[in-house]
Parts: C-alpha cells; sequence; structure tokens
C-alpha cells in the first residue's frame, strides 16, 4: 500500500520536475559553461579560458556602476512601491467615515473603482508603459506632457529634459517602475486585508485605537507573509530593469551611463558591441548569485513567527 502510494507521487512528479530541469536547470548549466568559455557567439569556435571572463568582470567599472544603479533600484523601488500599495489598501479598506451605530471603521465609497484604476497599469505591457512615459517626459515644452503641463499652471521654471540629466533619469525610470507595480499590491493587499476578521479591528476600536495603531499592531502583522513574498518578487523585478531602460533611456543606458543596468549592459555586450557571449554569461551568472543571496537574505532577515487568526 505504501509503495503504490510513492509510485503515485512519483509518477505525479516526474513529468513536471523532467520538465523543469530541461527548461530551467539546464539553461543556468549551460550558461555557466559558456562563461567559462571565448565563444563569441558568431562562431563555433570555442575556447576553454576559466575564470577570465570573471576577472574581467570584477576589474570593468562599468559593471559595478551598472551593478550599483542595480543595487539603488532594488532598495528604492521595492520599499516605496510596498509601502504606497500598504497605505491605498489600507486606505481603501479601513479609510472610510464611521457609520452610525457601527464599532468598526468602514472602506471608502467607490472601493472597488479606485481598485480598477490603480491595477490598470497591469494590463499593459511593460513595453506600452515604456513609451507612453518616453513621451511624458519629451523635454520639448509642445510635445511633453510633463513639461507642458508645468507650463501651463505657471511652473515653466521646473521644467526639464527629464531622461536626459545624468541626475534626474535614474529617478524618472525607479518613479515609472513604481506606478506600474504599485496597483498590482493595492489588490493583493486589499484581498488580504478583507479576509482579516472584522471582529478585530472592532474590537481594537472600541479599546481606543486609532487608525495607524491598527495599521501597526493588527493589519501589518497579519499581512506579513504577503509582504515577504511581495519584497521577493519586488526585488527580482528590480534586478532586472531591462526594458524600462532599454527603451526610456538616452542611448540605452544614457546619458553617460547614468542609467546602465547589468541586464542591458549583458545584452549589449553579448549582440551589440562586441559580441562576447561568454562574457555575457558571466554577467548572466552574476546576476543570478547576486538576486539568489538577495532571496535567502530577505526571507531570512524578515522571518518572524506567524500570526494567525
Amino acid at each position: 500500500m505504501r509503495h503504490g502510494k510513492y509510485r503515485f507521487i512519483i509518477g505525479f512528479l516526474a513529468a513536471p520536475l523532467a520538465m523543469y530541469a530541461v527548461f530551467v536547470i539546464s539553461p543556468f548549466i549551460q550558461a555557466f559553461q559558456i562563461s567559462m568559455t571565448d565563444w563569441s557567439g558568431l562562431t563555433p569556435d570555442m575556447n576553454f579560458i576559466g575564470l577570465e571572463n570573471y576577472d574581467k568582470l570584477v576589474h570593468n567599472d562599468l559593471f559595478w556602476q551598472a551593478l550599483w544603479h542595480n543595487v539603488i533600484i532594488l532598495l528604492v523601488v521595492p520599499v516605496v512601491t510596498l509601502g504606497l500599495g500598504l497605505f491605498f489598501a489600507f486606505m481603501l479598506n479601513v479609510g472610510g467615515r464611521r457609520r452610525k451605530g457601527a464599532a468598526a471603521v468602514t472602506g471608502v465609497r467607490g472601493a472597488g473603482l479606485y481598485k480598477v484604476v490603480y491595477f490598470f497599469p497591469q494590463v499593459l505591457s511593460i513595453t506600452i508603459v515604456a513609451v507612453l512615459w518616453q513621451q511624458i517626459y519629451n523635454p520639448d515644452p509642445s510635445d511633453g506632457l510633463l513639461n507642458s503641463l508645468l507650463g501651463a499652471i505657471g511652473l515653466g521654471s521646473l521644467q526639464q529634459s527629464w531622461l536626459g540629466d545624468p541626475n534626474l533619469a535614474l529617478i524618472c525610470i525607479m518613479a515609472v517602475m513604481v506606478w506600474c507595480s504599485v496597483g498590482f499590491y493595492v489588490v493583493l493587499f486589499s484581498a488580504g486585508m478583507s479576509s482579516i476578521p472584522s471582529d478585530i479591528y472592532e474590537a481594537a476600536l472600541l479599546d481606543g485605537a486609532t487608525r495607524g495603531a491598527t495599521f501597526f499592531r493588527i493589519t501589518l502583522p497579519l499581512l506579513w507573509d504577503t509582504v515577504q513574498t511581495g519584497w521577493v518578487y519586488m526585488g527580482i523585478i528590480c534586478m532586472d530593469a531591462f526594458a524600462y531602460v532599454q527603451i526610456m533611456s538616452v542611448q540605452n543606458g544614457g546619458p553617460d551611463d547614468a542609467t546602465q543596468v547589468v541586464p542591458l549592459l549583458l545584452w549589449k555586450t553579448a549582440f551589440r558591441e562586441s559580441s562576447q557571449y561568454g562574457l555575457a554569461a558571466a554577467m548572466g551568472i552574476a546576476m543570478l548569485i547576486v538576486t539568489m543571496v538577495f532571496a535567502v537574505l530577505t526571507l531570512r532577515f524578515s522571518r518572524r513567527e506567524r500570526v494567525e487568526f
């Protein structure tokens, strides 16, 4: 009986595990093998050179600059995105006025419509979002929506070449990443908050707790697992950022490499400038290691005792 159960489990998992090994694990192994060669990707010649490509990365200032930009995005975008997602979700669910004769604070009117509006960027592809905001940031006062708006309300002195200024370009791209992602977490956190029994909020409000206290003492602890998962997911997105930078930035990572990120540098190394597939594969392995370290550290340091209700 027990052996039959094990055979059923193995048979059920064999196909998915085989597909995962072929389509996920195998490419990683092949990428590591390529990173140990001088393959250009254009010829069948592939000579083993050991760790030479990794040594080039260590002494490549542009790679470290691009990695630093990824780290900045990693530190800023998840915090702002998840913070705004929690704030908006909390306001939608418990931000309404007290109803007469009710102990609990209800959500705002039209919360469902607000959720649809917040979620709308998620139905657009990253390409559409990037092109849309590229036009919004257009420095021409007559064509760029942002500069036109500033001029219309008498703030023409604030008009900028938003994506052409090395000090502003990366900030502008991060703002777009936040705008595109925050709606998903508003809906996600709203679903989590709606599952929290209203009796808990009612008891806290009867004890005189403020909305801020109920958020930090009730809502956030009960949503912590969801926030933790969202943090890892946002971190992986921020370690990429390829499409946003490739489409929106000046000259693919400019101006003056102010928006350069590792995935874009990898793409340029492999396909655009030097056709060094081996070096590009080494960049990919480095990004894999950094992403895995981030995920492990995030799950490790954000671990806390599970709160159940």
